[in-house]
């Protein structure tokens, strides 16, 4: 299984850090272990079920744009920013990576075979079981406060440097697909 993991996560290996890059795998790998999807369904399913049945964005698409934008981010603000407003690569990255981990216990399959939110997921939505599932694999805590905050579950509390960019890059491509529908 972990195998299949470094396969749907090739960006894993941007993390430095090993001990954090095999927890961030780790989770990835017990949140496949527990849910009705398996890596390939990532490949095929949307990425959110906000936006209607026509979405052709993948789940990991979309996921991986988050990850790839979030690295950008975090590269431009330590280039310009400097020691200002340092940036933890290896935080934001693992971070950027584990935030949706939590929507693979949230979603389930009708009798159809298409994606809905199950009732584990209406009670506890990805970032709750995103951090649970992460700090079960010792995922350090200012991973996991990326991911309990990176929805709007976040805008009640300070979230660090990291959390804001993941939060922005996470945002920045889904709302425009949100918003498309209402034209």
């Amino acid at each position: 299984m972990i195998e299949k993991v470094k396969q749907l996560w090739p960006e894993l290996e941007w993390i430095k850090n090993e001990d954090l890059r095999e927890k961030t795998a780790k989770t990835w790998q017990i949140a496949l272990e527990r849910s009705v999807l398996d890596a390939e369904d990532l490949k095929k399913i949307p990425f959110t079920l906000l936006c209607g049945p026509d979405l052709k964005v993948s789940f990991m698409d979309h996921k991986r744009a988050v990850v790839h934008i979030a690295k950008q981010s975090g590269e431009k603000m330590n280039e310009f920013f400097k020691d200002e407003l340092p940036v933890n690569m290896d935080v934001l990255i693992a971070g950027a990576i584990l935030c949706d981990v939590g929507k693979l216990l949230e979603y389930v399959l009708d009798e159809n075979g298409k994606v809905i939110q199950g009732t584990y997921g209406k009670y506890l939505r990805h970032p709750f079981s995103g951090v649970s599932l992460s700090e079960e694999c010792g995922v350090p805590a200012e991973v996991c406060h990326i991911i309990a905050t990176h929805a709007g579950e976040g805008n009640m509390v300070k979230r660090t440097t990291e959390a804001y960019i993941v939060h922005h890059a996470d945002f920045m491509t889904f709302l425009p697909f949100k918003e498309r529908l209402k034209v």
